[in-house]
């Protein structure tokens, strides 16, 4: 009997040892799969997350991409422009010779400006494939001359165009019922023209004379010109007076 019951003592012992060895694996079992599947979780989740940005990422990526590309190529075409921008050739090989002058239609501001889509506001026209030889102001001395005004305008502004000029085109009224002081005029003009833009020319003209060819260039040389010297209501005969179209030099201190 002794020697049955130490048998059993030690069963029972390796019995209770089995089972306590039992209990820690399956506690690390446990513990373990706990973990993996806490991380399998947090792994779907960054993936979805992942995808959902991604898109996103791409998308900013490709945009900031093409606004690089973009602005590189805004200041490429204004580097070549500014680099291959010339001076205007003289003569300009815009020029077509003698015109036909008419004055039988009338004509309205309104078809000037259809007619000469790159003017700016105030009259002002500046080349686009070149550098003006020449900033010219043309000062147009008024008084109730409407009808005259529309044609010089109407006529002039395709001329100007044609010779390249980078020019403004000021009309000088003179109001009341004084006596015209044309020269008075001329000088306001001058002044307020140079106050808007840097002018180095000034081409005077009454506002019933226009060139019958569009080679007579309104700019200045190195001397005061006269550019009406003939005109067609004296038989084109010279005329010997100013009160036509001349052309100064601007006066520089």
């Amino acid at each position: 009997m002794p020697e049955a019951n130490a048998n059993f003592g030690v069963l029972h012992r390796t019995c209770k040892a089995l089972v306590f060895l039992c209990f820690i694996y399956i506690s690390v079992t446990l513990v373990y799969y706990a973990k993996s599947v806490n991380f399998r979780l947090d792994f779907m989740q960054n993936q979805q997350s992942q995808v959902r940005t991604e898109p996103n990422k791409l998308a900013s990526k490709d945009v900031g991409a093409l606004a690089t590309r973009d602005t590189q190529a805004v200041n490429s075409t204004k580097t070549e422009t500014t680099k291959t921008l010339e001076k205007c050739p003289d003569p300009s090989p815009l020029l077509v010779g003698p015109l036909r002058v008419e004055f039988s239609s009338p004509v309205s501001l309104d078809v000037v400006m259809q007619e000469n889509p790159e003017l700016r506001e105030g009259g002002r026209y500046t080349p686009a494939d070149c550098v003006a030889l020449q900033k010219v102001a043309l000062i147009i001395p008024f008084r109730n001359r409407e009808e005259h005004l529309k044609y010089w305008l109407y006529y002039l502004h395709p001329i100007l165009r044609r010779q390249q000029l980078d020019y403004g085109v000021y009309v000088i009224n003179q109001a009341g019922e004084e006596t015209f002081n044309r020269a008075k005029l001329l000088n306001v003009g001058y002044v307020e023209a140079l106050k808007e833009y840097d002018y180095d020319c000034f081409v005077f003209s009454d506002v019933d004379l226009i060139p019958m060819d569009d080679r007579n260039t309104y700019r200045c040389f190195s001397q005061p010109r006269h550019l009406s010297v003939s005109m067609d209501k004296f038989g084109f005969s010279v005329a010997a007076w100013l009160a036509c179209v001349a052309a100064w030099l601007a006066w520089r201190e």
